[in-house]
């Protein structure tokens, strides 16, 4: 390949990073030029709610690469740089600052945004939200001062910051419009276990109730719930979910459907323009449909595999969707995905925290969770990419190994 192409990444983000480096081991000797939009190099996500947030994990820890490495790799890393326009009839991104850029190979990769809250009272100061290295660390630093933290929404992220603000010894009030925290990925009789582990570490649940409003005279003092309960609080975290940022994909009239529509090679429709992490909807071979996945194995694997395939190797992603989550000493890992079941099947003992739950449609395995228990995760995959029909009491019998039912 001609080393005077230039591929440009748009977002400094872990899938950007892996695709940068990638380009290089893959042996691209051409211009590579990342460009992000925050201060700092590209970092992973999930210690913000976890590791980071409570104050045991540095920057650096959390940073996909070394300070150096992107330098001596030859990878030009534009910090505090937006893109604002994609022409895809010249090939050619307009960055600010910057001015434009012209590309042979564009890879997007700009992530996802907190999904806000539109209700009175929602600008009111002390209500946070959490996705970048900013945002976590004025919730660090808002956390040094506050004893009662209310947390709206009890999903992945609502969760992690919970059960982090409770093992920094704060008063934890957590509001979820659903039934059980976590139900609408787990479903309710899975998403009971975090309901149960939260009220054990001392959580004050409000559940099956949403916020109306926010009070507070200058700042946020109380969340008002529709059942008319009040939730005072000395900071507020809002975690509702994300949107892709889509913004730059529009501009250029790609294809799009809750997120840039790629396929299984991570391509868009429109020829050398990629996407990958939470900003692609991909097609997945084994489960034939479409998937934006914000996880952060999914930016871990699909930046690679878009650089392979800028590079002409036609590489399909086709890797089982995954995710973990840690909460006080609960840490599992989900494999698979599910997003409707018929069956659920446990095995091993719930009430210890040491089980793996299965989601079943039509007698095959579509997900799975292992909770304090290692070394199953692949097996796991491995039964949901088989597509076979399983024996239930197999399945549910921890003498059985897993591997032998895929």
């Amino acid at each position: 390949m001609a080393n005077d192409q230039i591929f440009v990444i748009v977002g400094a983000s872990l899938a950007g990073a892996k695709a940068a480096e990638t380009l290089r081991a893959e042996g691209f000797e051409g211009r590579i030029v990342l460009v992000g939009e925050e201060p700092v190099r590209p970092y992973e996500r999930p210690p913000l709610s976890k590791g980071y947030l409570r104050g045991e994990a540095s920057f650096d820890d959390a940073a996909v690469h070394a300070a150096g490495f992107y330098a001596a790799h030859h990878i030009e890393l534009l910090t505090s740089t937006t893109a604002t326009a994609i022409d895809p009839t010249r090939n050619v991104v307009t960055l600010d600052p910057g001015g434009t850029l012209p590309y042979d190979q564009l890879l997007l990769s700009t992530g996802a945004t907190p999904r806000t809250l539109s209700i009175p009272g929602s600008d009111l100061v002390g209500i946070h939200y959490l996705r970048s290295i900013e945002s976590c660390d004025a919730l660090r630093k808002a956390l040094d001062h506050a004893q009662k933290v209310v947390v709206v929404g009890g999903g992945w992220i609502g969760s992690e910051v919970a059960a982090s603000a409770r093992q920094l010894g704060k008063d934890v009030a957590l509001i979820e419009a659903a039934e059980v925290p976590l139900e609408r990925v787990l479903g309710a009789e899975v998403g009971a276990v975090f309901k149960d582990l939260h009220a054990d570490h001392g959580v004050d649940l409000h559940l099956g109730v949403g916020v109306e409003a926010f009070r507070g005279t200058g700042s946020a003092e109380e969340a008002l719930l529709a059942d008319g309960t009040a939730v005072a609080g000395d900071l507020f975290v809002v975690g509702v979910g994300v949107l892709p940022r889509t913004e730059l994909a529009d501009g250029a009239r790609l294809h799009l459907d809750n997120g840039i529509v790629v396929d299984e090679y991570l391509a868009t429709r429109t020829p050398g323009i990629w996407a990958a992490g939470d900003v692609a909807k991909a097609f997945h071979p084994v489960f034939g449909t479409g998937i934006r996945l914000e996880h952060w194995s999914s930016a871990l694997n699909q930046g690679p595999v878009a650089a392979k395939n800028m590079l002409g190797q036609h590489v399909a992603y086709d890797k089982i969707p995954y995710f973990f989550s840690d909460q006080y000493e609960l840490g599992m890992e989900y494999s698979g995905y599910a997003t409707g079941w018929d069956t659920i099947v446990f095995r091993g003992d719930v009430q210890r925290l040491e089980f793996i739950t299965f989601w079943l449609t039509d007698g095959r395995v579509v997900a799975g969770m292992n909770v304090n228990v290692w070394d199953v995760a692949d097996p796991i995959a491995d039964l949901v990419r088989s597509k076979r029909a399983v024996n239930v009491r197999q399945l549910e019998d921890p003498e059985v190994d897993l591997a032998t039912l895929a």
